[in-house]
């Protein structure tokens, strides 16, 4: 899907708020979310802090294309030991800041032990809304669904599906889906089609 229909399908992708995207492994979260980064870099600055991917791999994946002025615009630290206290002090030395993408939510709390783990997800959580907030900008945060979506029929994720990571998608202002029907269904019609469904979305307009 172009970044263009993207954004008509969900207008309010450059609203401040947190944005939640998730999906299961390969159904394209990393392209969505550079696609959007390639599209705000074309005005302003966009921060990416990749958990998962390097530096080096997403320029040649998702940026060797890109036109040298807005290559100028993207910040990519590939930290994987950054705090949410070391991104967001990163976030405020970068001037006219557009958005910001952090690839992916498990990374930032894994090796935790199940003790205090809830509450290190409900703290991030609280500073990603925080951040976008005192920022004025749109953060999405990249998520990765439970495998529990693999032994049903309907292979759509839901809410409900998003286990652990269900206390930022309770503090997020949009959450969004990915799905792919040609990664399960080799004769599917929709080759190479992503599904973009809209979870939540409190600036719709018939919100309440």
């Amino acid at each position: 899907m172009k970044v263009e229909n993207i954004l008509e399908t969900v207008p309010n992708l450059n609203q401040p708020g947190l944005i939640l995207l998730a999906a299961r492994p390969g159904m394209g979260k990393t392209s969505f979310a550079m696609s959007l980064v390639q599209a705000a870099a074309r005005k302003r600055a966009v921060a990416v802090f990749s958990l998962d991917m390097s530096r080096e791999q997403l320029i040649v994946r998702f940026f060797s294309t890109m036109d040298p002025s807005e290559n100028d615009r993207i910040y990519i630290d590939d930290n994987p030991a950054l705090s949410m206290s070391d991104i967001y002090a990163k976030c405020r030395q970068l001037d006219n800041l557009g958005l910001v993408v952090i690839d992916y939510l498990q990374l930032m709390f894994r090796n935790r032990d199940e003790e205090n783990r809830q509450q290190v997800i409900t703290e991030i959580s609280q500073a990603l809304k925080a951040m976008a907030n005192e920022l004025s900008i749109p953060v999405l945060c990249l998520s990765q669904l439970g495998r529990s979506i693999e032994a049903r029929e309907d292979k759509r994720p839901t809410l409900s599906d998003i286990g652990e990571s269900a206390v930022v998608a309770q503090g997020a202002d949009i959450v969004l889906f990915l799905y792919r029907d040609d990664y399960y269904n080799e004769n599917s019609d929709k080759q190479e089609a992503v599904e973009v469904s809209i979870a939540k979305n409190l600036f719709a307009p018939n919100t309440v």
